[in-house]
């Protein structure tokens, strides 16, 4: 297995926990605070943040080997993963709108996989 195909792999899951570490803040964001200070300075927020900085580690490691061009393609499976995972923990539905989106997107990204 070549090294491209691998990091390739690699950024997608920093995708999936960058997705992850969204739907943290918007469940952070449904709660009610006693303070600003707690709205921003919890749990939830602190490690939400902490997973978008790994997550944006890993990716810039992953350049290293994944074409620069290929990047947002890849980035794109996020908006995928961000309405997968907001279906399974925040019982956000499906529209016909959400599903045509992510067959677009993944069809796209397919597009550019086979082209290149």
């Amino acid at each position: 297995m070549n090294k491209v195909l691998i990091f390739s792999c690699v950024f997608l899951v920093s995708v999936l926990i960058s997705s992850a570490s969204q739907i943290l803040l918007k469940k952070s964001a449904d709660k009610d605070y006693d303070s600003p200070l707690k709205e921003y300075l919890n749990p939830l927020v602190i490690t939400a943040y902490a997973m978008f900085f790994c997550s944006m580690l890993i990716t810039m490691y992953c350049y290293k080997y994944v074409d620069v061009s290929a990047g947002p393609i890849l980035e794109s499976s996020g908006y995928v993963f961000v309405a997968v995972l907001g279906y399974i923990f925040l019982k956000e539905k499906f529209t016909a709108k959400k599903i045509i989106g992510m067959s677009l997107i993944l069809l796209g990204i397919a597009v550019f996989s086979l082209g290149g």
